[in-house]
């Protein structure tokens, strides 16, 4: 995915400030690869006329293994979540990506 992302990525995630340029967003991965492991399933993507917006909608299937900052302990809890994306994409580069899942439900879910 990376090859497809424009220098100046512009990434909003669910909770916290938006990050701008392709090496914040590569720690973004980095620290979602340390704390997370996770797969991407019944991916349905949407597009406008244009093709200058896109949208999925997935399932993640997780396993947290290593606390994330103030978040519940991880030991390795599963978790199966829906979750939802935007793409913004200029000159064959996407230049946006907003995630957007439910926090409440993921803190459920690896607190059982």
């Amino acid at each position: 995915m990376l090859a497809l992302l424009d220098e100046n990525i512009r990434h909003e995630v669910n909770q916290g400030e938006a990050r701008t340029g392709l090496d914040r967003y590569r720690e973004f991965l980095a620290h979602m690869d340390d704390c997370y492991d996770e797969q991407l399933a019944d991916m349905v993507f949407f597009t406008e006329p244009g093709d200058r917006r896109v949208a999925c909608e997935f399932t993640v299937h997780g396993v947290y293994k290593k606390t994330d900052g103030d978040l519940i302990p991880a030991h390795n809890q599963q978790y199966k979540l829906p979750a939802g994306a935007f793409l913004e994409v200029r000159d064959g580069k996407i230049t946006r990506v907003t995630t957007y899942y439910n926090l409440p439900l993921w803190i459920k879910l690896v607190s059982d």
